[in-house]
């Protein structure tokens, strides 16, 4: 059975999202998660875990982010946390938080995400021998590259089918820093609306979502990546979860995304000439509430570069 992975946005939100089908959930605090589409401190990532295992679902811990020296402490400090609260995996970029895992008792599963380095089989096999039992696939990969690497891989395939992506990422605090420059007090947030920030190309008349948070400054892509017409081949070749990314999304949007992709892959399980009917129409309830803006694309689903 497919996994649906969405992104929270609180521990009240997750309840909303199970009644809307999410089969699992990413959690964590930007400190160690990049990109997360809501805070969850300690308390609120203990309260989280509950709530999704009093409903059999799978509550995921993002500590994917490249870590120096100094956050070593901290960060072994975060994965003795996350064993006491049994989180059920661990999402990983770094060998650090692979290194500190393995020094438990009982050491949780991982899920490695290293963004735009996940692209062949070998890679996925790599980690999994390290004790990873799957890997999110990096965005920029087509059709055919995931499904071969589905075919060859060792450990479970996830897909982001929706949401936005991120283009760049400095580890610098490059908006605050130049607000600071022009002795200008701006504070820069993941938490604020996505239209709030914009990069602007005339050129191409695109807008790209700008944030600063722990991690440094997120440049973001001007489409949102939507394949719920698409998901055929994906469920076909059996990859093992599709992600719903919510980052700079409101509850609203997730809320709705999460119930079409549902139902979308309910209709495939069903009968995929079900789904083959419905699909056209399962978009339109997002279409709906989707950012002029923002305009729909398939990613590199189907091509090797996006304007």
């Amino acid at each position: 059975m497919t996994e649906l992975l969405v992104t929270p946005k609180s521990v009240n939100h997750i309840e909303t999202l199970i009644e809307k089908g999410a089969d699992a959930f990413v959690i964590g605090e930007q400190k160690y998660g990049l990109r997360l589409a809501g805070e969850f401190n300690k308390q609120a990532m203990r309260e989280a875990v509950e709530l999704i295992h009093s409903h059999n679902k799978k509550a995921y811990a993002a500590v994917n982010g490249i870590f120096h020296n100094y956050h070593l402490n901290g960060l072994k400090a975060y994965i003795e946390f996350l064993h006491e609260i049994q989180v059920d995996r661990i999402i990983f970029g770094d060998p650090a938080v692979v290194m500190y895992v393995n020094e438990q008792a009982n050491p949780i599963a991982l899920h490695w995400d290293a963004e735009t380095l996940v692209t062949n089989y070998f890679q996925c096999n790599y980690w999994g021998k390290k004790g990873a039992k799957r890997a999110q696939l990096a965005r920029e990969l087509s059709l055919e590259e995931i499904i071969n690497i589905k075919k060859n891989a060792d450990v479970e395939i996830e897909v982001q089918v929706h949401g936005m992506t991120c283009m760049f990422q400095s580890k610098r605090m490059l908006l605050g820093n130049y607000y600071t420059f022009q002795e200008r007090q701006l504070k820069i947030e993941r938490n604020r609306e996505a239209n709030e920030l914009l990069l602007y190309d005339e050129e191409r008349d695109n807008k790209y979502p700008v944030f600063e948070d722990y991690n440094g400054t997120h440049i973001m892509s001007p489409n949102d990546i939507c394949l719920i017409e698409e998901l055929d081949a994906l469920l076909e070749h059996g990859i093992d979860a599709l992600k719903i990314d919510g980052v700079l999304q409101t509850e609203e949007y997730i809320n709705v995304c999460t119930e079409q992709y549902r139902q979308a892959i309910d209709l495939y399980d069903e009968d995929p000439e079900l789904y083959d009917d419905e699909k056209f129409m399962l978009v339109d309830p997002i279409e709906d509430i989707q950012p002029e803006h923002r305009p729909f694309d398939e990613g590199f689903l189907f091509k090797h570069t996006v304007y």
